[in-house]
Parts: C-alpha cells; structure tokens; sequence
C-alpha cells in the first residue's frame, strides 16, 4: 500500500486519550493571529472588536460541531449552516435530531440529504452544455435544502426547461432570479502579487511545499512567473479553477496571508467552516475584504465554461483579486475564482476550495508552524495495536516522544479492512494534551502531516466504526 501522505481535513478529537504527563513540558506554540482579520470584520460588517473577537471564537467552536456531526449522520446529514452565530443542522430524520440537539446544535428536519442535492448538482454539471447563456450558475444551498438555479429576471422559463430536461427532482431545484456575470478575475494579482509570462499578473493562494496554489485560469501548465520565480506544474480551467506554481530556488513559502493592512494572518490548516461562517479574502486590487460563506458545492457558467465545487460568498471582489486567499480565522478555505458586483457596491464572489487542490496536487499546506515542510515521505517505523469499536489507544507504546526542533511530524495509520480508523497529532500545551493535526476521512487508513515547533507529542488512534489490528509508522524531526 502507497503510504505516501496526502492533505486532510483536521476535526478535532471528542475523546482525548490518556497517558502520562511529561515532567518537563515545553511552551505552546504561539496562537494563529487574527488581528488582520479583526480589523476588517469591524470595517466590513459593521462590528466592534469585541463583536468581531466573540463571532470568530463562536463561529470556530459551531464549525468543529458541524463536521462531527456530518461524520457521525452519515446519509441523515442534510448540511450544517450558521444562523445567527448558531449552529443548524439538516437531518433526514426525527432520530438523527435527537443527536444534533445533544452536540448543542439547532436540527431542522429536512427531505433532501446533503448528498442527495450534491447528486443533483452533478446531474447539473454532467448537462452544463445544455445551460443557456442566461444561466450563469448553481449551488446547493443548505438553509433552503435545495439547489439553486440562477437565471436572468427575463429568462426563468428557460432555466426551468434546463432544469427538466436533466432529469433532475424538481422539488430539489429552485430557480432564483440574478443578475449575477461572473467572470474570472485574471488581470491583476490577489494576496501577493506574481506575474505569469510576458506580463498578466495574479494573486498568491496559500504557500504549500514547493510553492504556492492559485487559480487555474491564471495560468497554464508549463507557464513561467515571476514574483516569484517558478512554474505552472499543473493547472485546471474549466471544470476545475485550480494551478499549483513550483518556486524556484531562493523563494521561500511562508505559512501566512498579507492583510493589506501592513501586517500578516497565519495560516494554521485547511478546515472546513460552514455555509454563513464568516471569511476574509485577500487581493492586490482590492485588499482585504470580509464577508460570509453562503453556499458549498456551487456551479458557476463563466465565458470559458462551467466550474463546479466552488464556495459562494458575499465577499467583494475585483478584476485582478483572481487566486487569492480565503480564510475563516486561521483556517485556508480557498482561492479566488471569479464572481461579479465591485468592492463599491458588493457583489458575489466564488473560490475553489483548498483542500481540493491540496489533494489533486498531494501537495502539504505550510502553516504557520514554520517555513516550507519537508516533502512528503514514506512514514517510517512499525507500531502495532487492537481496538474494538470506539475505543482509543495511545502511541507510542501508551506514552509520548519529545522533539528538541521544529519541522513536519508525519503519521501513517494501515487499519483493518472494512472499517474506519482515525489518527491525530496531538502535542503538550504545558497543561493538557491538544490536537494539533489530524486524518478524520470515511476509510480504514489515515495519513497526518504537521510542521511545528519543538515540545512533546503523541498519537491517539481511535476505532471509530469497526474493531481489529492496526499498524503505525511515524517520523519526527
């Protein structure tokens, strides 16, 4: 089995393991700052600082619960959205209600599951050659538990002929009115600026090992930039708006967004924040901008073509903002697409989601724990243990490894086949043991990447579905 690492979604843990406290415990490593994002919540919704500082700290804790949750339901799940700093979440179920209202959430009983409208999403996508011209996209909209159509105020009839003619369940569908013309943002830089071939310029994603992720209409595969140096090693426009750059020597990435405010936002990992959570993006054009997450798994119809599994936000953009960095808090959500409507007067703005990049490209996103992370590797060492359904067990050996350096703790998880097995990192805060990285997919084997700072670590493997033998391996700087 390839037991290369791949990026994951960090969730965090709900049962921490047991083990022995270190004698002599190193210091936490510094909190991600926000301060950049404060400042342009407050100017840009209206909040004071400590309005701001409460929604990101409530909006974080709401988002940890929904991605529990949407594990745990399993096909119940109907999507988890914000509504007025509250957690709601969709279940197809009066039982599976009974488990959101005991995490702390709002359930709201609903007839379509998440996937279920993701699968009439795709239906949408497969027969996007059949979308008019007066459609300029689509999205699964979680609050409404349908997918919305948007279509010119003249031309509704026409989007309800598409949507029958795919098949679709109507009852699924809304068509909403729009004067939406998204239209990728190409002509200058977001985030920091690089310049791709004789002059075009675009914006700095996020920094991953080797270079940095951006939008794919910036640029094609074998493209040159500069500022920095490098080159398109891969890139997907339409369908996707993905590239990944590779840097020349003497660029070094950093785990951090400019805030255009003379200042920098670290960038600690890549979870998923819920539809109304709120976002910040930075762009050359435009700076550094605020708003909130209105949609998942949307489908946008630009000039070039269709692309579909983008965020939808109310985040102003412009012209030039194109493959900048979205965040929610300290966590990377994705790269600016295209979108419509000005940083005057509003609009609606679309980003690929990062993790999808991430995982296309095998690439490690460098956070805030220190500069470009080794290269993925093979994990190495054999750890060896049996766990029945639902329980934990901790490694090495019941105890902990102390690390006297910073750099990328890596973690590879083998379970048994059939179940579904998860790892986490977890590192000594001076106090308690906190989870600092981990593997939280559907599946038997797990894979975790972390790039920190020196102190005592330890992994938690637990048996979420399922009972039997693993193996871990596991390197350390």
């Amino acid at each position: 089995m390839d037991r290369r690492l791949r990026s994951g979604i960090f969730v965090a843990a709900l049962i921490t393991g047991l083990a022995t406290t270190p004698a002599a415990a190193a210091a936490p490593p510094p909190a991600p700052s926000t301060d950049g994002m404060l400042a342009a919540m407050q100017r840009d919704l209206g909040l004071t600082a400590e309005q701001a500082a409460t929604r990101l700290a409530t909006e974080n804790r709401a988002n940890e619960t929904n991605l529990v949750l949407r594990k745990d339901l399993g096909g119940t799940y109907g999507g988890g959205w914000l509504a007025d700093g509250k957690l709601v979440v969709g279940v197809t179920s009066p039982s599976a209600a009974t488990e959101v209202r005991a995490h702390g959430a709002t359930a709201r009983v609903v007839a379509h599951s998440e996937k279920a409208l993701d699968t009439v999403r795709s239906s949408l996508d497969r027969n996007k050659s059949r979308a008019p011209r007066t459609v300029p996209g689509w999205y699964v909209d979680v609050p409404s538990n349908t997918v919305v159509v948007l279509s010119r105020p003249d031309a509704t009839d026409t989007a309800w002929r598409f949507v029958r003619s795919t098949g679709v369940a109507a009852d699924a569908v809304r068509v909403v009115a729009s004067d939406e013309s998204p239209r990728p943002l190409i002509d200058v830089v977001g985030g920091n600026a690089y310049y791709i071939g004789s002059g075009s310029r675009c914006s700095v994603g996020f920094s991953v090992n080797g270079g940095f992720v951006t939008a794919g209409h910036c640029g094609s595969t074998g493209a040159t930039t500069t500022q920095p140096s490098g080159r398109f090693a891969g890139s997907s426009f339409p369908g996707n708006d993905y590239a990944y750059v590779q840097v020349n020597s003497g660029n070094t990435p950093i785990g951090a967004v400019n805030n255009y405010s003379g200042g920098r936002v670290a960038v600690a990992g890549s979870q998923d924040a819920a539809v109304g959570s709120t976002v910040c993006r930075s762009g050359s054009t435009t700076g550094w901008h605020c708003g909130t997450i209105q949609a998942r798994n949307a489908s946008v119809t630009y000039p070039q073509g269709t692309v579909s599994g983008l965020i939808r936000t109310s985040v102003c953009a412009e012209p030039g903002d194109s493959g900048g960095s979205l965040l929610a808090g300290s966590q990377a959500q994705g790269v600016t697409s295209g979108g419509s409507g000005n940083c005057r007067t509003g609009g609606t703005t679309y980003f690929q989601p990062v993790n999808e990049i991430l995982q296309a490209y095998n690439l490690t996103l460098v956070t805030s724990g220190g500069g470009d992370p080794d290269p993925p590797g093979e994990c190495e060492g054999s750890l060896t243990g049996n766990l029945s359904s639902g329980a934990s067990a901790i490694q090495p050996n019941g105890s902990y490894y102390q690390s006297t350096r910073s750099g990328t703790h890596t973690g590879c998880l083998d379970g048994p086949s059939g179940t579904d097995f998860d790892l986490y990192l977890q590192k000594w805060s001076g106090s308690s043991w906190v989870d600092v990285a981990g593997g939280t997919t559907p599946n038997a084997d797990e894979t975790v990447s972390y790039n920190g700072t020196a102190g005592y670590y330890r992994y938690r493997v637990h048996a979420y579905s399922g009972s039997g033998t693993y193996t871990l391996g596991y390197t350390r700087p």
